[in-house]
């Protein structure tokens, strides 16, 4: 129950249509990501879901190879109160750890959630 009430926080519905897409191939699976990645992970009490969130963003801009679990966890991160601006700044901060390829791929995730969501961005230098 946790778990749901986390995901649900976190990505609305998103988070419960990738653990139905998994229902005919591997349950098991989507009650993993449930139970453990949003019941016992994503809810302790030290870190708030936003700074989950950019952490996550982090990991998987690093990762360069996540792109439909990162353009969720963008979206989650808007809805836990994280601003573009602050997710734009984890993915650039990436460039320095994971190089610019996966930086740059980062940024084309997060401009395709901001544009789905039309959220408006000023960079900055």
């Amino acid at each position: 129950m946790r778990g749901e009430h986390t995901i649900a926080a976190i990505t609305g519905s998103a988070g419960t249509t990738v653990v139905d897409s998994l229902r005919d191939l591997s349950p098991e699976l989507g009650h993993w990501i449930v139970d453990f990645a949003y019941g016992d992970v994503f809810s302790r009490p030290v870190l708030s879901l936003r700074t989950r969130e950019l952490a996550t963003i982090s990991a998987l801009t690093a990762l360069g190879n996540a792109q439909s679990q990162l353009k969720v966890h963008i979206e989650g991160a808007l809805n836990v109160g994280c601003t573009p601006e602050e997710i734009i700044e984890v993915i650039i901060q990436m460039a320095v750890y994971a190089g610019f390829p996966s930086a740059l791929n980062g940024i084309s995730a997060a401009r395709e959630v901001f544009d789905r969501r039309g959220v408006k961005i000023t960079a900055t230098k």
